[in-house]
């Protein structure tokens, strides 16, 4: 019995003395690796260092503390570490180590001048986790740059390798120092905060979603030697199917030739959005939402645009270096797409008094915006409220009118230049628009007013469409109004549509449908033909365009012009200014158009026509005239036209006359 007592001691002592020694194998191992990684670092020129390292065998967790490394590049790039704690380490991969949970205490990365604005910025984190860690099994070579493009390239190139469940920072601050290219004045100095950051499901180079709860940030600078203090935060920030590969591609140069598109976010939320700055000035954006982003690398070519980009104190870019830039800056338009934008809920306040925005959308696909959309405007002005229900650009190509500008660098554009931005725009439309007039207290309403074009010969548009629905109080200071307001009209509603086409086909050009409405007035309606019309007649060139136009003939032009107190109003205008009675007045204009019919249309009989359909209009309030007229022959329409100056009733006589009169 004592034999097999002393036997279990023996082997209790010998499988201590084994537990301690690969304990003690174990630390060694460890530590050795640690140090073997962090030599790795140094060899690469950069500072690293660390303090304790303790390797617990059975929870397999490892602990280094006071870690420190800064990298050669200058300006250099710091990380701070008070300690970090890996518990539940494993190796499923030779190349690849795994964690339970690891945890970053007082975490610190210092950056000097990351962009021409930002002086020096601080990344402070209290303590950072991470779940469920799997990734590279020893420690990146750090970036040869500290330029920010590479950071974000080596950072976001990093998070491609790693899987975790979570990771999560409680807080992160970032105090920082602004530079003279911010126009913040000296000693200028900000700082940002976040709160509740946290990444879920991160695998393969996506991020399932991340959200923070809150980012705050403040600003303190000088404006002519005043301080000036701007804080703002945002709040609800979710960001859902991350592609942390495709963002690493953004600035990767090697993809500068990759024309493949990648998809970087599905869908981003965010809101409320407050900022406010003294004096007496803030605004606040009640949500914002962004879906389907994606990027082209071989048009964004990040890092050769920051390349360009010439440091403080340099003397201006040349028009040539201006040039280059911004068309590497079309490229960044050209290279993205956004599925859809959209902002709600804005509210300026300002000493002037406030600014609200119900909405704002666009969609954006390589470099052109689909529609651009505002709505709900209603601001202060000095003589009252503008609202405006509806405002939208129908298409804006950003990428061109940035590369056309480049074209104008260092020069001034000729006007057949300036006219090749009239093909970036495809239409605009105002709908619900209430206007202060003057200091009138009366309003300015435009229900809608839409203009399209479109079907481009060169720069010039061969399609066009306007519609205007509109009304304005009349002043009787002015002149030309003042006939209008005596006769006890105080407000003009207009309603037009007004429509022009060429088609190429058949050379014909189109002004249908040309419709106006004068409420009480007179409502009427056209339409106008051309033939024979050449493309070359759309030429920016005068002398093409001009000789283009000798070949356009004359088409039919109808007219139908219903009154309904135009006449009544004019009669009532005349006799005012002859002082004589309505009847006299109208017996006049009669007599008047009687004679100059006889003088104008000669034995035409189709003139003669015209002549009576005319008087029975005037002579009958409330009447419709109609008049067609059909070319009997081709009729060249500036001959046309200059025959109308010297002979009118050879002009006349070019064509078939129908007029006639109703109720």
């Amino acid at each position: 019995m004592k034999k097999i007592l002393l036997g279990l001691v023996a082997v209790a002592v010998v499988a201590a003395g084994g537990y301690f020694g690969f304990d003690f194998y174990a630390q060694r191992r460890v530590t050795r690796d640690v140090e073997a990684a962090f030599e790795q670092v140094r060899a690469a020129g950069a500072k690293a260092s660390h303090g304790k390292i303790t390797f617990d065998v059975k929870s397999r967790t490892l602990t280094i503390s006071d870690i420190a490394t800064e990298s050669a590049t200058q300006p250099p790039v710091s990380i701070k570490i008070a300690s970090l704690t890996a518990s539940g380490l494993g190796q499923p991969e030779a190349a690849r180590v795994s964690a339970d949970r690891i945890e970053f205490n007082d975490v610190e990365v210092g950056l000097a001048g990351p962009t021409p604005a930002i002086g020096s910025l601080t990344y402070k984190a209290p303590r950072v986790t991470v779940k469920d860690y799997s990734g590279p099994a020893g420690l990146p070579q750090l970036p040869a740059s500290s330029s920010i493009f590479e950071l974000y390239r080596f950072g976001f190139a990093q998070l491609a390798h790693i899987s975790a469940s979570s990771v999560s920072a409680p807080t992160l601050t970032g105090p920082m120092t602004l530079s003279a290219v911010a126009h913040a004045g000296e000693g200028a100095s900000g700082e940002f905060a976040y709160s509740g950051l946290t990444i879920e499901n991160m695998k393969d180079g996506k991020i399932a979603s991340s959200k923070t709860d809150k980012v705050a940030f403040t600003v303190n600078q000088q404006a002519a030697g005043t301080p000036i203090k701007m804080t703002g935060d945002l709040a609800n920030i979710v960001a859902i199917d991350i592609d942390v590969g495709a963002m690493a591609a953004m600035f990767d140069p090697a993809k500068a030739n990759d024309d493949r598109e990648y998809r970087i976010q599905g869908h981003v939320s965010a809101g409320p959005y407050v900022i406010t700055a003294s004096p007496g000035i803030s605004l606040r954006i009640a949500g914002v939402t962004i879906d389907d982003v994606r990027i082209n690398p071989s048009r964004m070519q990040l890092p050769a645009l920051l390349a360009m980009i010439p440091p403080p104190g340099s003397p201006p870019p040349s028009a040539a270096q201006t040039r280059e830039l911004l068309e590497k800056i079309a490229g960044i338009y050209a290279g993205t797409g956004i599925g859809n934008a959209e902002m709600h809920g804005l509210s300026l306040e300002t000493p002037q008094g406030p600014t609200n925005l119900a909405s704002m959308r666009f969609n954006f696909e390589h470099g052109k915006i689909g529609e651009l959309a505002v709505e709900g405007l209603d601001a202060r002005v000095p003589n009252g409220t503008v609202k405006v229900g509806r405002f939208a650009l129908k298409s804006l190509d950003v990428a061109s009118s940035v590369r056309l500008s480049a074209q104008f660098a260092g020069q001034k554009p000729s006007p057949e230049q300036a006219l090749a931005l009239f093909p970036l725009i495809e239409g605009v439309e105002v709908k619900g628009v209430t206007s202060p007039y003057k200091a009138t207290g009366k309003a300015v309403n435009i229900d809608v007013f839409s203009l399209d074009w479109g079907q481009f010969v060169g720069t010039i548009p061969s399609k066009l469409r306007l519609v205007a629905k509109m009304a304005a109080p009349l002043d009787a200071a002015d002149p030309r109004q003042q006939a209008l307001v005596a006769a006890g009209i105080d407000r003009m509603a207009v309603d037009a549509d007004l429509g022009a086409v060429w088609t190429e086909a058949s050379r014909s050009f189109a002004l249908e449908p040309v419709k106006l409405d004068m409420a009480g007035l007179l409502n009427a309606s056209a339409k106008v033909s051309l033939a024979n019309v050449p493309r070359e007649a759309f030429s920016t060139s005068a002398a093409e365009s001009l000789g283009a136009a000798a070949q356009i003939e004359a088409g039919t032009i109808e007219l139908a012009v219903h009154d309904l107190g135009v006449i009544d109003l004019a009669i009532a205008q005349y006799a005012r200014t002859q002082n004589v009675s309505r009847d006299e007045a109208r017996n006049a204009v009669l007599g008047s158009i009687k004679a100059q019919g006889e003088a104008v249309g000669g034995g035409n009989p189709d003139a003669a026509a015209l002549i009576t359909a005319i008087s029975q209009f005037i002579e009958t309030p409330g009447q419709t005239l109609v008049i067609k007229l059909t070319p009997r022959a081709k009729a060249p329409a500036l001959q046309l036209m200059q025959l109308l100056k010297t002979d009118p009733p050879s002009a006349l006589a070019q064509f078939k006359i129908e007029a006639s009169t109703g109720l």
